[in-house]
């Protein structure tokens, strides 16, 4: 009776190895495997192939449970027994499995020849050489190799050099200055007249300056004082009433009078020291004298009295203030317009588009009104400071400043010889437009100058180039370019040709590559 078989139920998610290792704990037995429920595994003939061979080697007797007709049908070929469940499984008879699937030599099918049994034809097919056959077959083996390295050669020598010509076109630099006329009546621009439009721009700005006053008025404050000393020049007594006026001489006459009366004793030469005080006229600090400088007596007492001031004068202060003049009024005024063309240029400017620019001597003040100006003082009064403030429009021309940079990128064109081109990022411009200019008054064209610079390279034709040279010696190849190209000065064509030790061009054009590299650029 048979022994009672082993039971592994198999998983969707098993495989070749999850089984054959579940197989490494089994020996000598018969084993059931069961495929899943749902879904269906080892559907590949190998797969099974795999798992027969690891059961024969553990002398295992398989057998399988699985409704998929895929893996019946590999089951069958590999002689391996199938049953739809498992009470079928124990009850039938289990087939031995094979341990080969390929058929072997005597399998083979009877049609097929046995490579023996075509000796004999084949020796007929291809029967000995000869030795002059041999000797032929060799020549033409020879012959063969020698022509198929000629022409691996002849196409090495055309198809594998290659070579780079570095060239330096010949570089210069030109600069114009160019009388540019912005008229307002013209719509577009005239190159050729180096004419270009305008547009006018106002604004209304306020704002407010404030000057110090220049005019002066003294005020009286207090009176010089102090005393002078009387000599009698007679024998007599003389009295010096009060009053009496004693002056300078020197500059401009100071006068003092005596503040009380005096008598001088008769004799010559006899002194009396008189206290004195500045005229009313002589008030301030003009009366602030230095000692000696009082010398002269105004009246009839002249003839009998001298007088001398031992020492100087004090006390005398005057004080002035300032006034508003017309030329307080003029200047103020100047400077309130100067700071209101320049808020509005400032304001103008912030409108602007990127190529616009205002020509300056245009800004001016175009209208302004009494009424918008309001003074902090008038003429004649006492005040140190004057303000204004005041508002007005301000007018400005604009212009397009590209239009002026494509009059003067046309007059550097005009420079340019036959071959040569202007190298675009190389062009510079001064500022233009915000130059000062001349304003016809008639007109009201504006004319002013713009500068420009730029550098100029020769064009190069690299397939010119590439046709000039191709196949020529590089001492030839160089002599042709230098002659043929405007080159730089001192800056000679560079070849490097490739495989090294190759004394010419390439043959083919393709495989000469043109490197055209900028000149420093002159100044």
């Amino acid at each position: 009776m048979a022994t009672k078989a082993d039971y592994i139920q198999l998983e969707n998610a098993d495989d070749v190895g999850s089984i054959r290792d579940r197989l490494s704990f089994l020996r000598g037995q018969r084993l059931l495997l069961i495929w899943p429920e749902e879904g269906t595994i080892l559907t590949r003939k190998l797969d099974l192939v795999l798992i027969q061979r690891e059961a024969m080697r553990r002398a295992i007797r398989l057998a399988l449970v699985t409704h998929d007709a895929e893996v019946i049908r590999h089951a069958r070929e590999l002689n391996i027994s199938t049953f739809e469940t498992i009470g079928a499984a124990e009850r039938g008879r289990w087939k031995r499995g094979r341990g080969k699937v390929f058929t072997n030599r005597f399998q083979r099918p009877k049609e097929e020849p046995i490579p023996d049994d075509l000796k004999e034809i084949a020796s007929r097919i291809y029967s000995e050489e000869t030795t002059q056959e041999k000797r032929w077959r060799r020549i033409r083996r020879v012959i063969g190799a020698i022509v198929f390295v000629g022409i691996a050669a002849a196409l090495g020598y055309v198809l594998l050099p290659s070579a780079t010509v570095t060239i330096t076109p010949a570089t210069r630099r030109v600069s114009t200055t160019t009388d540019i006329t912005v008229s307002p009546q013209t719509l577009g621009i005239d190159i050729e007249n180096h004419i270009i439009p305008s547009s006018p721009m106002s604004i209304q700005i306020d704002d407010s300056g404030t000057v110090e006053t220049t005019g002066v008025k003294s005020l009286e404050d207090a009176a010089a004082a102090g005393s002078v000393v009387f000599i009698n020049k007679t024998a007599s007594p003389v009295t010096i009433p009060a009053g009496t006026v004693v002056t300078t001489s020197a500059g401009t006459p100071i006068q003092f009078r005596t503040t009380i009366e005096a008598k001088l004793p008769g004799g010559e030469g006899l002194q009396l020291e008189v206290p004195i005080e500045a005229l009313q006229a002589s008030a301030g600090s003009a009366g602030n004298v230095d000692s000696g400088t009082i010398n002269t007596i105004i009246g009839p007492m002249a003839d009998s009295v001298t007088v001398r001031n031992v020492a100087a004068t004090a006390g005398g202060t005057s004080r002035t203030q300032h006034i508003v003049t017309d030329e307080d009024m003029a200047t103020v005024l100047a400077i309130v317009k100067q700071q209101l063309q320049t808020r509005a240029y400032v304001e103008m400017q912030s409108r602007l588009t990127a190529k616009q620019c205002i020509i300056l001597d245009t800004i001016k003040i175009g209208e302004e009104r009494d009424d918008w100006k309001t003074y902090s003082a008038k003429p004649g009064d006492v005040v140190d400071s004057l303000t204004l403030s005041m508002k007005a429009v301000v007018d400005a021309t604009l212009v397009d400043e590209q239009f002026a940079q494509q009059v003067v990128y046309a007059q550097l064109a005009k420079q340019m010889e036959v071959g040569e081109a202007i190298k675009p990022d190389s062009v510079t411009y001064d500022l233009g437009c915000q130059s000062t200019g001349h304003i016809d008054a008639t007109t009201g064209q504006i004319m002013f100058q713009m500068s420009g610079t730029a550098v100029v390279n020769s064009q190069i034709d690299a397939e010119q180039v590439r046709q000039q040279v191709v196949g020529r010696s590089f001492n030839d190849a160089t002599a042709t370019l230098v002659t043929n190209l405007k080159l730089q000065q001192g800056i000679p064509p560079q070849i490097s040709v490739w495989p090294q030790g190759f004394d010419r061009m390439p043959l083919l054009p393709f495989r000469i590559a043109i490197q055209i590299q900028d000149a420093p650029t002159p100044s």
